[in-house]
């Protein structure tokens, strides 16, 4: 606490040198393109974040500084971005700047990841940062911002889960495999909530919780800035990964009106989307910009056909009579019922963003958001001979085939900053608060509690979650000299977690059957606060040569303090046409609510053993501590990256950055904790002595190591006859390690037991089961009226280790290209229209099984051993393309995507 007051007291001296007083002179002009029209709602940002104007209606401009020399980055829709230096003095200067023509390129916008103290060119950073803009998410053919991700960035990574439940609401994501969890979201350069929803099933992203990417419409994106490097001296806890920076469009150019409508190859997953963007202009800096939108998905279904033994042996008795009754239903309903595939979504979502001029050099900047979201997903279907339903599911008198227990979601998420932004002696503050939250309650129906019986509801209330935060910031930053930028400021923030409990039929006994309820003893409210500083500094010592580092300190009142650092570089060669660049930081992610809280525990009475505990116990329960399981502490993470880019053309450049990511004390959801075969450890007699049937829990048990290479090329500026352009474009991903850095930090009691709270299973999911390298290549050709997008993404192998699949095999996943295709057509001013075709070819995951020894080699060639190991891993058929488990990319097939734009 001691250094956080020092901190705050330096912080103080700061702000009290930020009051002397400087001489003004005013810097005005008109923005052109290249064949003299004068250029509306361009902008002119100055560099060292000392504000910046958009052009008014004529092309004019007009900025207030102190006198000094600057550097400004214009910039304008359909225009190569261009730079210049300005001396400033009293009295008014003018100057005129002209924009040349070029295809839609964001790769020298100016950029507001990766430094607190100045805003750099894409080619100028010393660190690795993405820019993806709302053109290139448009023709993904996807109408979710996460899925045009997937499409467009190679080292993010997400796909629907086949078995949905509560995932159904937003699928995990991550990137450079470090799950959700340790990506910082941020809206406007400012934090995101994460989600209330901690995945628990068996896939990627097990254990951890992310920000809800797919609340976002992705009409209201100006672009996306991914940095793809360890930001936690800048932003704090949950940006080992990197951090990505999500620009709301602002200036008001024209009201948008879009309908989509789409389906797949199989008729199913019928999509429509309706969005309406616009917005208004207040003088010739304030806007408005908002959007609407209203969008559903109906369900997909790719059942496998099923197999009778299989069946028989894992629902039935498994005698020769039973067999016969299996086949007979499966006879007549190959794939028993099941479906598999993506759930109905129903969603409305409100955005709106607005900056406002109070005064010359102050701005009150503001955005808000709210998503309804509406989901039903399927269970596996209870066949005749594996559940009853009591009479309840079927009417008397009538053939009973089963029963199919639907899981409902209702999600409400939201989002919101207010800020003001003042120019004062040079130096631009930034205050702001922002709030934001989700909250998921859910329904689960035609299903039944077993140990009701005849008296058990059909529809049940499980219960849900929520989670919100207040956050306030205050950035304040000086370009010093033309050499010297500083930056200093706090951060503040209040989190909330709440656990609902479900209704008592939800959670009595066995529970509804497929999704059981919260039990109210399981019932939680928790909060706390962190209250953060940090200093940013970046000198350019030559002009070559620009260094950059950061220092932060933070205070969390439920585990402590944690301090980072970073240090970047940057060097510019060959006239500048090449950039080296690297960095060294050190990180942090405090354990999040949900981890240290998150309870779902069964408890039921057996008779002759008194109360039974079984599922997910919280970090601080009794039965955690029975085991030896320590208290939940912050991971600690040391990145470095290096590379280079190259731009030999003003058309062409290329970017190639390594990366290497040492994590400890790493967050997992443990394995199941049961009694040994043998029944005779300490491990056994505190779970016999306690009541305890299996039970997992969070815990620091793992340190990782991933390395791995980022490379970004871009050839734009092709001329094609007279009037087309040609761009073409590259980017890859390639893991070179990804693996446990020493043993498995186990609880004495387990370990001594033979346990392990990282199994087999939890190793391939956290560390083989996205894809081992990943590229997109794709070309934008713009002819006349027409446009085309070509984009091939390469998914590389992957590799399960399931559960229920012999431990001397594993399953991979093949390498595939999905080819996509985007045309689109401007029939007037204020029409156009697109198809686009996602996976033209078809192509679905393809996955064998594979040996891990002469072991796994025998099991292979026995064909009953081999259909035994099949069985197990796809629920006896039913996810034969998948797995149980999913797979590195959809298992839809070929999808088309209509879409209208009309302006108004």
């Amino acid at each position: 606490m001691r250094k956080l007051m020092h901190a705050i007291q330096v912080v103080a001296l700061l702000l009290l040198w930020t009051t002397t007083a400087t001489a003004q002179g005013v810097l005005k002009g008109m923005v052109k393109s290249e064949n003299g029209e004068p250029l509306a709602n361009a902008s002119i940002i100055v560099g060292g974040n000392k504000g910046g104007t958009s052009t008014d209606s004529t092309g004019g401009y007009r900025l207030s500084l102190p006198a000094g020399t600057y550097k400004l980055f214009v910039t304008s829709v359909g225009f190569n971005p261009y730079s210049l230096n300005v001396k400033i003095e009293n009295g008014t200067i003018t100057r005129d700047i002209v924009l040349q023509f070029a295809v839609a390129d964001l790769s020298e916008v100016v950029v507001s990841v990766g430094s607190r103290a100045s805003q750099r060119t894409f080619t100028t950073t010393p660190l690795p940062v993405d820019n993806i803009n709302a053109a290139e998410l448009q023709t993904s053919g996807q109408i979710s911002f996460d899925k045009a991700l997937q499409l467009r960035v190679p080292s993010f990574n997400t796909v629907n889960t086949p078995v949905n439940d509560a995932t159904s609401l937003l699928d995990p994501y991550e990137i450079r495999n470090m799950g959700p969890s340790r990506t910082l979201i941020l809206i406007n350069g400012k934090r995101k909530n994460p989600s209330s929803l901690v995945y628990i099933q068996t896939s990627p992203g097990r254990g951890e919780t992310g920000a809800d990417l797919a609340a976002i419409p992705t009409e209201a994106i100006k672009r996306v800035e991914i940095l793809r490097d360890g930001a936690s001296a800048q932003y704090g806890s949950d940006a080992i990964a990197g951090v990505m920076n999500v620009i709301l469009k602002d200036r008001f150019d024209y009201t948008n009106f879009k309908i989509a409508s789409g389906f797949t190859h199989k008729g199913d997953g019928f999509s429509i989307l309706t969005s309406l963007n616009g917005g208004a202009n207040f003088g010739s800096k304030g806007f408005l910009n908002y959007t609407i939108n209203f969008q559903r998905e109906n369900k997909t279904n790719r059942p496998g056909k099923v197999d009778a033994e299989g069946d028989n042996n894992d629902l039935s008795d498994g005698t020769s009579t039973s067999l016969q009754q299996v086949q007979a239903f499966l006879n007549r309903f190959p794939d028993a019922k099941n479906v598999n595939g993506t759930p109905t979504n129903t969603a409305a979502k409100f955005l709106i963003n607005a900056g406002i001029p109070v005064s010359e050099n102050t701005t009150f900047y503001a955005n808000a958001a709210y998503v309804y979201k509406k989901v039903q997903s399927y269970a596996n279907y209870r066949t005749p001979y594996w559940k009853q339903d009591y009479g309840l599911l079927h009417a008397a008198g009538t053939e009973y085939i089963g029963y199919g227990p639907t899981f409902e979601g209702d999600l409400n998420d939201y989002n919101a900053t207010v800020g003001f932004k003042t120019l004062k002696n040079g130096w631009m503050h930034d205050i702001s608060f922002t709030t934001g939250g989700n909250k998921q309650l859910y329904t689960v129906e035609n299903t039944v509690n077993h140990s009701l019986g005849a008296k058990s509801p059909i529809r049940f209330k499980p219960g849900g979650y929520a989670f919100s935060h207040v956050v306030g910031n205050i950035d304040i930053t000086k370009e010093v000299t033309d050499k010297l930028n500083v930056g200093f400021g706090s951060e503040f923030r209040s989190e909330n977690f709440q656990i609902f409990a479900g209704d008592t039929a939800s959670y009595s006994g066995e529970g509804a059957n497929s999704f059981p309820g919260v039990n109210e003893v399981n019932a939680i409210k928790v909060n706390r606060f962190n209250i953060g500083g940090y200093f940013d500094l970046s000198y350019d010592i030559s002009k070559a040569l620009l260094v950059n580092g950061t220092v932060r300190q933070e205070y969390y009142s439920d585990f402590g303090s944690a301090f980072v650092w970073k240090i970047s570089s940057r060097a510019k060669l060959a006239g500048d046409k090449l950039t080296l660049r690297s960095s060294i930081s050190t990180g942090f992610r405090a354990p999040s609510l949900h981890q240290i809280n998150l309870q779902i525990a069964q408890q039921s009475f057996v008779p002759g053993q008194g109360i039974q505990t079984k599922g997910i116990v919280s970090n601080k329960s009794p039965q955690a501590h029975l085991l030896g399981v320590p208290a939940l502490k912050p991971e600690k993470s040391v990145n470095f990256t290096a590379g280079f880019g190259l731009n030999p053309t003003k058309n062409f450049s290329i970017t190639v950055d390594y990366y290497h990511i040492d994590i400890k004390d790493r967050i997992i959801l443990s394995s199941n904790i049961t009694n040994t075969a043998a029944g005779n450890t300490e491990l056994d007699d505190v779970l016999r002595n306690n009541g305890i049937v299996g039970v997992s829990f969070f815990t620091n048990g793992i340190r990782t190591k991933t390395e791995g290479i980022d490379v970004v090329a871009n050839y734009k500026g092709i001329l094609i006859g007279s009037t087309g352009k040609l761009t073409l474009n590259f980017a890859g991903n390639y893991t070179l390690k990804n693996e446990l850095d020493g043993n498995v930090t186990n609880p004495k009691l387990i370990s001594d037991a033979g346990q392990s709270t990282f199994d087999y299973i939890q190793e391939a999911l956290l560390l083989t089961s996205r894809p081992k390298y990943k590229a997109v290549l794709g070309g934008d050709l713009v002819f006349n009226k027409w446009s085309f997008n070509l984009n091939n993404t390469l998914f590389g192998p992957t590799t399960f280790r399931n559960d229920g699949l012999d431990k001397n095999l594993k399953l991979e996943f093949k390498t595939k290209v999905l080819t996509d295709i985007n045309i689109g057509y401007q029939f007037s001013d204020r029409v156009n229209a697109s198809i686009a075709v996602n996976n033209i070819f078809n192509i679905t995951p393809e996955w064998k099984l594979k040996a891990l020894n002469s072991n796994g080699d025998a099991i292979l060639s026995d064909a009953a051993a081999v259909k035994k190991n099949i069985n197990a891993i796809t629920f006896n058929g039913r996810y034969s393309m998948v797995t149980y488990d999913g797979s590195h990319f959809s298992q839809l097939g070929t999808t088309f995507l209509f879409t209208v734009n009309f302006k108004l």
